[in-house]
């Protein structure tokens, strides 16, 4: 099963207290709202104005009602009342709707900009996350960021408007029972700082484990084939019972440190409500403040402390959700290992101001067609590896077609990845057209490639969308002579919607051998100038094998092309080919040329040559009747 990365806040510090340095960087994204931010500051004071009006009006009538001197016209209060609560409702409404508004805003955004930036990262991210732990950043995590900068940010300034006011008016009208009531913030000040790093070290344990639950379920998912073929239900549900236990244990953990939280911080508002009412009774029976003045300390203590207690849970919320903040920030803000360099990318922005339109130059200024490639002297080792190219050393002509055969780790898929700039090299140079591929745009490099795998990948969506994809402008004339090109267009027209028939979630009503027609269609269909095919063969049928095969000479004609062949019957045609072994190249020449030197490639012909022999005796034998 897939685990958590070893870095869990993506090369952060884990922090022991609340980081406002890093809710700032989420902060930036409600700021792009500020209209609905300001309502919602707005609506938040008005609500907390409103709220502390109200125990004033309560305090009089009380001194009115107590006062036989006077004649309390209980209308007019009834009317300031009556206001002020509607006054109250309204705002309640307006920070609803702002928050709302406010809150869908934010989490799109940060759910676009982590999105995009997965479309940017380099394939050396994806080696060290699963795609469990992804799909946390992108699903809880950023629901409850969101949830947390709103609903944050409305109890914030509420809570602020009414224990700043609150403490104001009381300090003004007995500065001694305010001072009482008072008394209690500093304890609750320390209890605060005491349970920060507890909650927030346990809510770490939480997200991570729950990202690795995460994966859990998508390898189960995914693999579901599998798991039934081996008979691994009971072992799976047994790895999975283990992340559940911990995933239980630390839940429990964070839970009770925040239940016994908040309780204690309601104690503390409870005993502060005592002293309040044991001094403030006390000043009443001794006549030094009216009746109204206690009743309305009273009602300012809850109000009071009510905030309190929201702020102190938004303290712990924040507290246990700074490992996803982490997480998400670390996500957002993660760099590339492989882009354009600052020299490229002010190549790329002097051409782009010159406005020169020319078909022979790329964005960068520099010619549009690839030329030559040249592998010179290139090392290469994946991070915490071992060495895979060791001063590898090749050269491949304009329209060459390089066939790249020999044993599974023997380095061909590495030296396809290095030509596609998925990765680059340790040491040493590519070259294309003469200049080292580093001094060009990557995004010249890619969109001139044409990537054929051995799975193939489809997306939800019909076959002509699918097909699209290598380039989103082509016609359905464009992409129906794509079809036919790789012979794909057979078994469409025996569907019943042609095109337009839905392939799926990732392809699964599609057979493997028409997913791999799709995706070769697809990379044609882009047009590249360097068609690049990763055991493209490997998984599909006879049939199927011998369509592409018939549409191989046409495909790859006037394309500069590397196939990693499993079936070398595939590879006949090829220009060169090369044998790998353990990142080297030990044979090179022309199937005829191999052949002939009876070599390894000869023996991997042979023996492959044998096998195929014995399957298709096997398979004669099978198709004949039996003898009466």
């Amino acid at each position: 099963m897939q685990t958590e990365p070893m870095e869990s806040n993506e090369g952060r510090t884990p922090q022991t207290k609340i980081d406002l340095a890093l809710w700032r960087k989420l902060w930036v994204f409600a700021m792009r709202y500020k209209r609905w931010v300001w309502l919602l500051a707005f609506f938040a004071m008005s609500t907390g104005g409103f709220d502390a009006a109200l125990p004033w009006v309560t305090k009089n009538v009380v001194d009115d009602l107590v006062n036989p001197a006077l004649s309390p016209d209980l209308v007019t209060y009834g009317g300031i009342y009556l206001g002020l609560s509607l006054g109250l409702a309204l705002s309640v409404f307006g920070f609803l709707s702002c928050g709302a508004r406010l809150r869908t805003g934010v989490g799109h955004d940060i759910r676009q900009a982590g999105f995009e930036k997965l479309q940017e990262l380099s394939f050396s991210y994806f080696d060290k996350r699963p795609v469990g732990w992804l799909m946390a950043r992108m699903t809880s995590d950023c629901e409850r960021l969101t949830n947390i900068l709103v609903w944050g940010l409305l109890n914030i300034v509420w809570g602020s408007t009414i224990m700043f006011g609150v403490t104001i008016w009381m300090l003004i009208v007995d500065w001694r029972l305010a001072l009482v009531m008072l008394c209690v913030v500093p304890v609750l000040a320390w209890v605060s700082s005491y349970f920060q790093k507890r909650i927030l070290a346990s809510s770490r344990i939480v997200r991570k484990t729950n990202s690795r639950i995460t994966a859990a379920f998508n390898e189960s998912i995914m693999g579901v084939r599998t798991t039934k073929s081996f008979v691994r239900e009971d072992q799976n549900l047994s790895e999975f019972s283990g992340l559940a236990g911990e995933m239980h244990g630390a839940s429990v953990r964070n839970a009770l440190q925040s239940a016994v939280y908040l309780p204690i911080v309601m104690v503390i508002a409870s005993l502060a409500y005592a002293l309040t009412l044991g001094v403030g009774g006390q000043r009443v029976m001794n006549h030094v403040i009216p009746l109204g003045t206690l009743v309305m300390f009273l009602q300012y203590c809850r109000l009071f402390f009510d905030p309190a207690q929201e702020l102190a849970q938004l303290f712990a919320e924040m507290q246990m959700a700074q490992a996803s903040a982490e997480r998400v920030v670390g996500l957002i803000e993660a760099e590339p290992e492989i882009r354009d360099s600052e020299a490229v990318q002010q190549q790329i922005e002097r051409f782009r101001r010159r406005d020169v339109q020319a078909a022979d130059l790329a964005v960068d200024g520099l010619p549009a067609a690839v030329g030559a490639i040249e592998f010179k002297n290139v090392s290469f080792e994946y991070k915490g590896g071992q060495k895979v190219l060791t001063d590898f050393n090749l050269k491949v002509n304009p329209g060459e077609t390089i066939a790249l055969v020999g044993q599974t780790g023997g380095g061909k898929s590495t030296i396809l990845s290095l030509l596609s700039r998925f990765y680059e090299p340790t040491s040493g140079t590519i070259e294309i057209g003469g200049v080292d591929y580093r001094e060009r745009s990557l995004n010249w490099l890619q969109s001139n490639l044409g990537v054929v795998l051995q799975a193939p990948q489809l997306f939800s969506g019909t076959l002509a969308e699918n097909i699209r994809y290598g380039d989103l402008s082509a016609s359905d004339e464009q992409i129906q002579a794509a079809a036919k090109l790789v012979g794909a267009d057979e078994f469409i027209a025996e569907l019943a919607d042609g095109y337009d028939t839905e392939v799926g979630e990732g392809g699964n009503k599609l057979s493997t051998g028409q997913k791999q027609l799709i995706s070769f269609a697809r990379a044609i269909l882009a047009a590249p100038q360097i068609l690049v095919m990763d055991e493209a063969t490997s998984s599909i049928d006879t049939e199927t094998e011998g369509r592409i095969q018939k549409a191989l000479g046409q495909v790859l004609d006037g394309r500069t092309s590397f196939v990693i062949a499993h079936r070398l019957s595939t590879i006949r045609e090829a220009h060169r080919i090369l044998v790998i072994e353990h990142g080297s190249i030990v044979e090179s020449g022309t199937h005829g040329e191999l052949l002939l030197q009876r070599g390894r490639y000869h023996a991997l012909y042979t023996q492959q040559s044998l096998r195929e022999n014995a399957r298709d005796e096997r398979e004669w034998r099978s198709s004949e009747p039996l003898a009466e």
